[in-house]
């Protein structure tokens, strides 16, 4: 009777890594340090230590233009070169009286990405910390808040807030929601915004006396496109 089990086979022997192959792995562990210690600082200097933005530089015929628009909203800043051609609001120290009149008024307020953030380099110290995007229904902001060398384990650095707020208008009543707010790239969980996130504003509080009421009575339109800002108000 032929023996049904088979026979034993020789052990098998391990290969050995030859020297090329040792290099080719020690190049491998090398490179992957070096990607993964780019990666950990880039997100540092991101978050950790962010620059401060540069302030933005209108043209000169942006800045005319700027000028003609401040100038309706708030004739107090006319800027020089429209005093030539317009009677100065104040003579001898005084200011002029002036008829009260809404003919020709315009109700439309409009203003691109570049000029807000020109406003804000012109009118506050916030020109290297704050930034403003302007896309289709979304308003969205940068803010860099120094933190006191005091704070809490990230004391002295530089604290990154990014947030994001559609504005639109639909159905006759202006939409106004918040769509998040992260700091250091980490959005905060709906809860701590007071679950407030993605909630109309103007729907939900807009039925009862108060802000959000006399706001929507007055807006006929809010208009929010690529890199511009258009709201026309209500008689």
């Amino acid at each position: 009777m032929e023996n049904q089990f088979p026979a034993p086979q020789e052990p098998l022997h391990p290969v050995r890594p030859t020297s090329t192959n040792w290099l080719k792995i020690l190049g491998i562990v090398v490179i992957a340090s070096l990607v993964s210690t780019l990666i950990a600082v880039l997100v540092i200097k991101t978050y950790l230590f962010p620059n401060e933005f540069r302030p933005v530089t209108l043209s000169s015929s942006e800045e005319q233009a700027l000028d003609v628009k401040i100038d309706r909203l708030d004739p107090m800043r006319r800027s020089p070169a429209l005093h030539k051609s317009r009677a100065p609001e104040i003579q001898n120290g005084r200011l002029v009286p002036e008829r009260y009149s809404e003919e020709g008024a315009s109700r439309e307020i409009v203003l691109t990405e570049r000029e807000l953030n020109a406003l804000l380099a012109q009118n506050t110290d916030l020109a290297t910390r704050l930034a403003i995007d302007l896309s289709e229904d979304l308003a969205s902001a940068k803010l860099l808040i120094p933190l006191d060398e005091d704070f809490p384990l990230f004391g002295g650095k530089t604290l990154k807030v990014t947030a994001g707020l559609e504005l639109a208008y639909t159905n006759s009543r202006p939409i106004v929601a918040l769509r998040g707010i992260s700091i250091w790239g980490v959005p905060l969980p709906n809860a701590w915004l007071g679950n407030i996130k993605n909630v109309d504003l103007v729907r939900e509080f807009g039925g009862e006396k108060g802000f959000w009421k006399a706001f929507s009575d007055g807006v006929e339109e809010i208009k929010v496109s690529e890199e511009r800002l258009k709201i026309r108000l209500k008689e």
